[in-house]
């Protein structure tokens, strides 16, 4: 069972997490929800597509202007009290890997703190620990946050994902965070290149078979750009193709930015798998 802020989870209950950018250069974007009424219009849309995580972020993950832990609270901390106000049953989570930041935006009202750059600042599990909030255990091959990877080498990458994410969640454990709110995540992209990601997705049913949840934070990234040679805008197949295939293979939680098309992925992997009935079912039946 997975219980994150008021939501609890059956473990094979696939949750869609969707991504709400806070800046002016997302990858993805290119800042379309800076501002308060565009990414509040994202949040509603994003809910009533099925979205029942929104994980809200203050700066991108990859190189750029420098952004300081100050402006990052300025950018999250009043849109999640907002959010929290407007829909007080959805789960927030906030994608941060400052100790500061999170516990500011824990204090607004947030469930879960997503620690996308695998525990750097080792205070982040405290604050989450204290406020009874969730936490995401990521995979990130221990390089500086907002850095891109540079020859990595592993000699087993799936083996080093699980010792530093099995290593992150015990120790959050430890320190008083809720067993049933941790999760764990390989990080593709995130000190990897793209045959790492793709052998990360393979082998991801080693990660579910630990027992903890796993989230997969997979939509449009670069790996799947270099797979099929796609451009930001054209990597929607891909991701939902890598979504269906980490569905299969036991992943929980999908951090997105398509949540009605990942949706129906999920509902149809779940139903040939038999955890989900048919929407409806007429053919051959009259």
């Amino acid at each position: 069972m997975l219980r994150l802020g008021r939501r609890e989870f059956d473990e094979r209950e696939p949750v869609i997490m969707a991504i709400v950018n806070r800046t002016p250069d997302s990858f993805y974007d290119q800042g379309a929800t800076f501002h308060d009424e565009p990414a509040l219009t994202r949040v509603e849309q994003a809910v009533s597509e099925g979205a029942a995580i929104i994980d809200i972020g203050g700066v991108k993950a990859g190189p750029g202007e420098e952004v300081t832990a100050e402006e990052e609270a300025r950018r999250t901390v009043g849109f999640v009290a907002e959010v929290r106000r407007r829909h007080p049953d959805v789960v927030i989570s906030v994608d941060t890997w400052r100790h500061d930041v999170g516990e500011a935006v824990c204090e607004a009202g947030a469930d879960v703190l997503n620690d996308a750059w695998g525990g750097v600042d080792p205070k982040l599990a405290e604050v989450a620990a204290r406020y009874g909030a969730g936490l995401v255990c990521t995979h990130a091959g221990g390089v500086e946050p907002r850095t891109r990877p540079h020859r990595t080498e592993y000699d087993d990458v799936m083996a080093d994902i699980l010792r530093v994410t099995l290593g992150l969640a015990e120790r959050a454990a430890g320190l008083g965070v809720r067993r049933d709110g941790i999760m764990i995540d390989p990080g593709h992209d995130f000190g990897k290149n793209t045959r790492h990601s793709l052998e990360a997705t393979r082998r991801l049913g080693e990660m579910a078979e630990t027992g903890w949840p796993v989230l997969v934070s997979l939509s449009n990234k670069d790996f799947v750009g270099e797979t099929l040679d796609k451009p930001v805008k054209e990597r929607v197949l891909g991701t939902l193709a890598t979504t269906a295939v980490s569905a299969w293979l036991g992943a929980q939680v999908y951090r997105v930015h398509e949540v009605a098309e990942t949706k129906q992925v999920l509902d149809m992997v779940a139903s040939i798998a038999g955890h989900r009935a048919p929407a409806v079912a007429r053919r051959g039946l009259a």
